[in-house]
């Protein structure tokens, strides 16, 4: 390897350089007389801070000194004085200065192997080894161990090995055309990381192969450490690896979750608790119309069950499940969803106050006491102390004479009432559950429709209708014969409704059999023997059936009915003659 300067580009040695054509990296040298040295042009070439080694060089001949001038400085002559400089000299003198012949003057005297021919060929002697030089077997330029310079601007790029060099394009003439370099063909196999492989696996960007691409000297290599860019090329190729690998396994062991969640999900049985339970009692409580699905919710949410699906599937094997209806039941903790099915079935696990169409405030307060292990009497002091606070509408109990202002508001329903729970707070879902029956009709318009006062008097009316009917269809037929006698027409019974339910209800009793001395003596306003028109409230808690009928009575002219069975058997009559038969049948049927 020479030591003259290199230019920026791929190439590895100029066309004009004195060793162009070199095969290898042996120092071969072209024979001796082809060409002359330089062709015939002076050449300055830039070796900052190199200095030259006396110990390789012999005295130049005045003669050859002479002929140098010659024929590289167009025949200029130099005075002799100049032959004499030794190396030393040689190596303080700036080669490319054009105009100073002294630095190619000196140092002439030493060269006795080379020398110049007749014919201005240069005979190049191969120089010894460098054993500094990184590119092996190279020749080291005027001696060993001096530092290289090939990093900077004006310098030629290091050379190659010969099987990666281009060939250096011919110098363009002025009259010959300029043609457009053929695009360089990519190969069809895989070139490998060094070759155009893809810069994520090769483990840097566009930049870095750049940056890659840029010509360096050896100075910079060992500057920067030219096995540490290797090094980084490496981990970059490594860290690549990984993510990758990363990725694909993040990706398998999600795949791999996500089925065995799906497969256990769909095929796999229901997590649940085994047994009957723990020891400890739960209150639930039952919305009305909650199929499987909700009730397993609210069991999962008190503990009761451990998951949804196993409840609905017990739900749904249990043939009897469709019996469990709303209200409050009291279970276990960590109960089995069988178990919990089973138990809900139990009456006594049914922690409830049912209140049945037509049944009365009474009869509901003694039941909530009895649930909630209350003192007789407790509930219905709290309803007549806090009416006002549990939720009545405006239009309830306005009549001074009405004996219990939530009579007809506890609608007919399941609610729960478990121990601990508050009467109030009973008494205020019932209420509550009146406020959305009611609403879901206009009943201000139907009062005025079937004639009466306000909305009050359509729930009187619908209690009577709960309290002497029987069936669906006495209950239109009852609701025409209150409509009818209250008529200001009626000559049959002058507007009296000479109904046995409104004196029991005054009573407290249900009697079928009552005198007529009893009845015509007793003047309360529920007494409808003696008081014309409706009774102050309703008698009791009227049904929807019953509801609905008094809002679509018949209209085919019944004013009398008997329960000719004294049970539940009542037939209806238009006039009295009709009504005095009724009455025979039914004391035939009782032994009166």
């Amino acid at each position: 390897m020479t030591e003259y300067g290199r230019s920026a580009g791929s190439e590895p040695w100029n066309p004009e350089d004195p060793l162009y054509g070199d095969g290898g990296w042996e120092g071969q040298q072209a024979p001796t007389g082809q060409q002359p040295a330089y062709g015939g042009q002076p050449q300055h070439h830039h070796y900052p801070q190199q200095q030259s080694q006396g110990s390789e060089y012999g005295d130049w001949g005045q003669g050859q000194a002479q002929q140098y001038d010659q024929q590289q400085y167009g025949g200029q002559q130099y005075d002799p004085q100049y032959q004499g400089y030794d190396q030393q000299q040689y190596a303080h003198q700036n080669p490319q200065d054009p105009q100073n012949p002294q630095a190619y003057q000196q140092g002439y005297e030493g060269y006795q192997e080379g020398g110049w021919d007749g014919t201005g060929t240069h005979a190049h002697v191969p120089y010894a080894a460098d054993p500094g030089d990184p590119y092996g077997q190279q020749a080291a330029a005027y001696g060993a161990e001096q530092p290289d310079f090939y990093g900077t601007p004006e310098a030629y790029p290091p050379p190659e090995p010969p099987a990666r060099r281009r060939a250096e394009p011919e110098p363009v003439q002025a009259s010959e055309p300029v043609e457009a370099p053929e695009p360089e063909q990519k190969p069809d196999w895989d070139p490998g990381p060094d070759q155009g492989e893809h810069a994520f696996f090769a483990g840097g960007g566009a930049e870095d192969d750049e940056d890659d691409d840029e010509p360096e000297g050896r100075g910079n290599r060992r500057g920067r450490g030219g096995k540490g860019t290797k090094s980084k090329k490496k981990s970059r190729n490594g860290c690549a690896c990984l993510v990758v690998v990363l990725v694909f396994g993040g990706g398998v062991a999600g795949v791999g979750y996500f089925g065995y969640d799906y497969y256990k999900n769909r095929y796999g049985a229901a997590p649940d608790f085994a047994g009957a339970g723990t020891g400890q009692n739960v209150s639930i409580e039952v919305p009305k119309g909650s199929g499987g699905a909700a009730i397993g919710r609210l069991l999962k949410d008190a503990g009761v069950v451990k998951s949804v699906d196993a409840f609905v599937s017990a739900f749904t094997g249990n043939p009897e499940a469709g019996r469990i209806q709303a209200g409050a039941y009291i279970l276990k903790k960590e109960m089995s969803a069988k178990s919990a099915v089973e138990m809900m079935l139990d009456p006594k696990s049914q922690a409830n106050v049912v209140v049945t169409p037509g049944q009365r405030n009474v009869a509901v307060y003694k039941s909530i006491d009895t649930k909630l292990g209350l003192s007789s009497g407790t509930t219905r002091t709290v309803a007549e102390k806090q009416y006002k606070t549990l939720g009545l509408p405006s239009w309830a109990n306005d009549n001074g004479d009405i004996k219990d202002p939530l009579e007809g508001f506890l609608f007919p329903g399941t609610y729960g009432a478990a121990k601990g729970m508050k009467p109030e707070a009973i008494l205020k879902s019932m209420v509550a559950h009146a406020n959305e029956e009611y609403g879901e009709y206009d009943l201000a318009a139907k009062a005025k429709t079937l004639k009466l006062k306000n909305p009050l008097q359509v729930i009187t009316v619908a209690s009577l209708v709960q309290a002497e009917g029987k069936t669906h269809d006495d209950y239109r037929k009852m609701a025409e014969v209150v409509y009818n006698r209250l008529k200001p027409t009626n000559d049959q019974t002058n507007q009296l409704l000479q109904f046995d339910s409104t004196f029991n209800y005054l009573k407290g009793e249900s009697k079928i059999h009552i005198s007529e001395s009893e009845i015509n003596s007793n003047k309360d306003p529920y007494n409808t023997y003696t008081n014309r028109g409706l009774p102050p409230g309703p008698i009791g808690n009227p049904g929807e059936d019953a509801l609905k009928a008094t809002m679509n009575p018949t209209t085919d002219g019944w004013i009398y009915f008997v329960a000719t069975d004294g049970e539940s058997n009542t037939e209806f009559a238009k006039t009295y003659a009709e009504f005095q038969r009724l009455k025979d049948k039914f004391d035939a049927s009782t032994g009166n």
